[in-house]
């Protein structure tokens, strides 16, 4: 799509890619670890914001992208309200909350602007190409 060639070129991917380890990490020890009902809904919403990004790209036209984009951005948000529930519940610190609600906070910034770019480019996807080789 575009000026990527591959969904592990695009920032936003990289970067929940970053925040799915750290919350499997966080959640791997201590209380957070026993509560499965959290843990387990966490991790599928920040490894949903990866997956996503990347599914979306696969598909090859910036209508499906923007649409799997705009629900990447939801996990990431899903994720963000999660991080006050483990933070209510003293499964992390104030510090970690801190971090990774700014990571998410970032992340949902990238994907808005990957889809204000996308929306305006007028790129409407390779799939959508007479010969796909141009």
């Amino acid at each position: 799509m575009g000026a990527f060639q591959n969904f592990e070129e695009i920032e936003a991917w990289k970067r929940a890619r970053s925040l799915a380890g750290e919350i499997y990490a966080v959640s791997s020890t201590g209380p957070f670890s026993k509560d499965f009902g959290l843990r387990e809904q966490m991790r599928r919403a920040a490894v949903s914001v990866m997956s996503n990004i990347a599914e979306g790209f696969e598909r090859s036209g910036t209508g499906e992208f923007i649409q799997f984009l705009s629900m990447a951005k939801g996990s990431a948000g899903e994720v963000r309200a999660q991080l006050y529930v483990a933070l209510d519940q003293v499964y992390i610190d104030r510090e970690t909350f801190s971090r990774l609600h700014v990571s998410t906070t970032e992340i949902c910034r990238m994907i808005s602007g990957l889809m204000n770019y996308l929306q305006n480019s007028g790129v409407k996807g390779t799939k959508f190409k007479k010969n796909p080789k141009e």
